[in-house]
């Protein structure tokens, strides 16, 4: 028994954090593509839409459970020799320091941006709008932190994840800016001309 408990002292804690650190970056790939589906748009299918809510939710608090096996499974490992500072605070860990303290902005970003959804009714739904949107910048920070501190970087698999997964995701990014951007257009359109006070305005007469 005791040989099976230093095997895992000496890999498994690896494996874990490992496989936790990939999971929570395809959790969350998932979660930012369903999520800019659903607030871009793209389709006009009710049912799809309807059904990729709770999925979105769902991937979302998998991906947020699968970050903080990453993080109780770093300060386990004994070779990394991770503390609480060191997990906690951006750029104060000895191993590939500027890659994994992205990696704890985008952890933190995680949790602030994916639990306001609980209370957006506190803060308003245009400011949860709003700073929802920077979720893709926690997908981003995720995939450049898996590069520069993740142990599959180079591999094939890894590469194609990224780009078939990144493509879609930055296209529907820019979708959805532009429809935002033409919407704010279309309402700063129809907004009411103000006139000075004590003069009338009539609306011209328009032969269509």
């Amino acid at each position: 028994m005791s040989d099976v408990v230093r095997a895992f002292e000496a890999q498994g804690w690896w494996i874990v954090t490992r496989a936790s650190g990939l999971l929570a970056l395809v959790l969350v790939t998932i979660s930012v593509l369903i999520g800019l589906t659903l607030a871009g748009k793209p389709t006009r299918d009710a049912v799809l839409l309807r059904r990729l809510r709770p999925l979105h939710e769902q991937t979302a608090i998998a991906g947020l459970v699968a970050i903080v096996i990453h993080g109780i499974a770093l300060l386990c490992d004994p070779w990394l020799d991770v503390g609480i500072v060191s997990l906690a605070v951006p750029f104060t860990l000895h191993y590939a320091t500027a890659f994994t303290g992205l990696g704890v902005i985008a952890a933190y970003l995680a949790f602030l941006l994916g639990l306001t959804y609980y209370v957006r009714n506190r803060i308003g739904a245009r400011l949860w709008r709003t700073a929802h949107r920077a979720t893709v910048v926690v997908y981003l920070l995720g995939v450049v932190h898996a590069f520069g501190a993740g142990t599959d970087s180079g591999s094939i698999w890894f590469l194609a994840w990224v780009v078939l997964t990144g493509i879609p995701i930055l296209l529907l990014f820019a979708y959805r800016m532009e429809a935002a951007s033409r919407l704010k257009r279309r309402l700063g359109a129809e907004e009411p001309q103000v006139q000075p006070s004590g003069i009338e305005y009539e609306e011209p007469l328009i032969i269509r």
